[in-house]
């Protein structure tokens, strides 16, 4: 195992050390920010359920001004797996979700 970050809204994401490998072929840029990825899930400035898959999270953490860290999440029957990770200077459009608003 990577990695396994207890989110604030009460599961734990997990993520393989094979997986890590397949995500940072994808976007080189995450290799060095992993840590980044960590504090996301774990204690994210914003978090939205993608609009288009209901089980999928994404967790936002700002690096700088306009510049956020995402890890994205699939939870299914209580556990989570880390899907995606990647920089982007806008968050996506989806329901805000967070502690005390009954999500999922």
């Amino acid at each position: 195992m990577k990695f396994e970050i207890l989110t604030p809204i009460g599961f734990t994401v997990r993520t393989s050390e094979s997986y890590w490998q397949r995500l940072i072929i994808k976007h080189p840029d995450m290799e060095i920010l992993e840590e980044l990825v960590q504090q996301a899930l774990a204690s994210p400035d914003e978090i939205r359920r993608s609009s288009q898959y209901t089980n999928v999270l994404l967790f936002y953490l700002i690096r700088k001004e306009s510049r956020w860290v995402v890890a994205v999440a699939r939870r299914l029957n209580g556990d989570g797996f880390s899907i995606a990770a990647y920089q982007t200077d806008a968050i996506k459009e989806g329901e805000p979700h967070g502690p005390g608003k009954g999500f999922l």
